[in-house]
């Protein structure tokens, strides 16, 4: 089953990869470094905590964040231990520098999604804006050659899960009242 995963994701990963492009290189080079350490969402957050009206949405987003790095960078990753492509495939020209972590699940669409997951659902006239930025993110880890597939959609899935968990927890906390939809 792990052999015909890995033949699925090296075979997507392949593909992407002809698919490189100048102005392309550019954009997934600006995407992920968005990314880098939840940095775009982490001041989205700060910014909305400076502000009463949405303090509270800014705190659900740092604990959701907070949450997926635990989850996928603090456990998951050493627990699996999966190496990067470019260290399966040492002949592929990089276009961003190298990390020393594991490779799944993918910390920056973790972070993406778990904060569009928060973000969404309380900035909804922003919705699509949080979600292109998340499919950004988490794609650009691809075509960059820093993950496979598989280690984008555990991170998808981990970041919805955990900005899932973070914003029922919140509202349980306040008696079922959910915070108030802006937009």
């Amino acid at each position: 089953m792990l052999t015909y995963i890995n033949t699925i994701d090296q075979t997507i990963l392949f593909f992407i990869q002809g698919f490189h492009y100048p102005v392309l290189d550019k954009i997934m080079i600006i995407a992920t470094s968005w990314g880098n350490m939840g940095f775009i969402w982490l001041a989205m957050a700060g910014i909305m905590t400076s502000n009463k009206k949405t303090r509270s949405i800014g705190l659900i987003t740092l604990a959701t964040l907070i949450l997926g790095a635990i989850v996928s960078e603090g456990i998951l990753k050493h627990l699996i231990q999966r190496p990067r492509p470019y260290t399966d495939f040492p002949s592929i020209q990089m276009l961003v520098d190298k990390v020393t972590s594991y490779s799944f699940p993918s910390g920056h669409a973790t972070s993406s999604f778990a904060a569009a997951y928060v973000l969404s659902r309380y900035l909804k006239k922003y919705a699509p804006v949080f979600w292109t930025m998340a499919c950004a993110i988490a794609f650009s880890r691809i075509y960059l050659f820093m993950h496979y597939p598989t280690d984008i959609v555990a991170g998808i899935i981990l970041g919805l899960l955990c900005g899932k968990t973070v914003s029922y927890l919140y509202e349980k906390k306040f008696n079922n009242q959910p915070l108030p939809r802006i937009g």
